[in-house]
């Protein structure tokens, strides 16, 4: 058995055991078993992977879906400030999109395997969708804010994780991502304190 196969295996069982460990019957916080042909090499051991995995990919499955309610809101926007906020949600949908490949990658780069549907990401997903006909913009607003309030929470517990495992690059790229995410709180707070919209 090669070392590549004997790490793949490892963290199949590691996988397997927690699996058991959490009744069984759950998998929703748990990553697809890593096939030997997807097992990159690296130091870490298999548990550390599996945690950082599983953190990793949760707030990718979040940023999916705050990326498409910032969407949702961009496009059935009606305001007396449509164009000042339909650009603010444009530009930070983008932010949010440009953020899950470089988490992805993360996950790839120390050995585990990230989302791979529409399904998977509902499994994992944290923040809730929203599918009202017809959205105030106060409370888009407040939504985005709390959700993006949330995903910040989310990514220190990420990057307690990721520090305790050593993976002190996916911690960097969180501390990115943080900065980034509490500007559009920054952002959407100011605008929240601001008064009523007439549509």
């Amino acid at each position: 058995m090669t070392t590549k196969t004997r790490t793949a295996t490892n963290r199949q069982s590691t996988a397997s055991d927690s699996a058991k460990a959490d009744g069984a019957t759950n998998n929703s916080r748990l990553s697809f078993r890593v096939p030997p042909q997807l097992a990159t090499p690296t130091d870490l051991p298999a548990e550390a992977v599996q945690a950082i995995s599983q953190s990793i990919n949760g707030l990718i499955a979040d940023a999916f879906a705050l990326y498409v309610k910032t969407k949702n809101f961009h496009w059935h926007l009606a305001s007396s400030h449509f164009r000042d906020y339909h650009l603010l949600l444009d530009e930070q949908a983008a932010e949010i999109l440009a953020s899950i490949d470089p988490l992805a990658e993360r996950v790839r780069k120390v050995g585990g395997t990230t989302l791979r549907s529409i399904g998977h990401i509902s499994q994992l997903q944290s923040l809730s969708d929203n599918d009202a006909d017809f959205v105030p913009p106060e409370q888009m607003i407040k939504s985005l804010l709390d959700d993006n309030c949330q995903m910040v929470k989310s990514m220190r517990d990420a990057h307690d994780i990721t520090d305790e495992q050593n993976d002190y690059a996916t911690s960097s790229l969180l501390e990115e991502l943080l900065d980034l995410t509490e500007k559009r709180i920054w952002l959407l707070y100011e605008i929240s304190t601001g008064g009523p919209n007439e549509a």
